[in-house]
């Protein structure tokens, strides 16, 4: 019996060195790829450049009440017109009222959480190009609580906020920019990315996950 059990252990035994110096790929299927890159932090370019902060113009959040449209005592964004309103602004601004064709159709919703609609206007610069606002009444004062130029490929209304969809140099994906009220203010709440939509195929599936930042630029 004692025999039998050598014979069983021996083979056993003997092969480990021949397996110790071929090293782990029997066991683990691991193998060596050679030497380990060296890692090393970023290096930034231009340190000791920085940009100016932004001036209080061109905050997007920067309200300003409308002169020259009158004044509306019921607080409804639907009660003005809202044409006159965009070339009263446009002009305050310091130019020209825009074409009416260049103007997008109003549209209407309570960003500002006072129970009250809001008007969005966009007015088309170029063929690229867009100028998007919201006005409020505060106070009885038709008022613009955001403005900013952007490349629209889409803008969206969602759970209070309004979301900014805009081109980035990767066709498959929009940057979104959410804005929201924070009680006294219009404010970016939020910059995303998401796949791109047309109106032809409004919710697209994607496999490929969204590039990392630095794949951006």
């Amino acid at each position: 019996m004692r025999r039998r059990m050598l014979s069983v252990v021996v083979p056993l035994v003997a092969p480990l060195p021949l397996a110790l110096t071929a090293g782990c790929a029997n066991f683990t299927g691991l193998h060596d790829d050679g030497r380990a890159r060296n890692v090393k932090a970023p290096h930034a370019l231009w340190a000791d450049r920085s940009p100016s902060p932004r001036v209080r113009e061109a905050d997007p959040g920067d309200q300003r009440a409308v002169p020259g449209v009158a004044r509306v005592p019921s607080g409804d964004m639907k009660d003005t017109d809202p044409a006159a309103v965009v070339r009263a602004d446009h002009v305050a601004d310091g130019g020209r009222p825009p074409a009416a064709n260049a103007v997008r159709s109003p549209a209407y919703h309570d960003l500002t959480d006072d129970g009250r609609p809001d008007l969005i206007s966009a007015v088309d610069l170029d063929g690229r190009t867009s100028e998007l606002r919201v006005y409020s009444v505060r106070n009885a004062v038709v008022t613009r609580v955001l403005a900013l130029r952007a490349v629209l490929a889409g803008v969206e209304l969602a759970a209070g906020h309004l979301s900014v969809r805009e081109p980035t140099k990767d066709p498959r994906y929009v940057s979104v920019t959410d804005y929201v009220w924070d009680g006294s203010r219009m404010g970016l709440w939020d910059l995303t990315l998401d796949d791109y939509r047309t109106p032809q195929n409004p919710s697209p599936t994607s496999s490929t996950p969204p590039p990392s930042p630095g794949d951006r630029l």
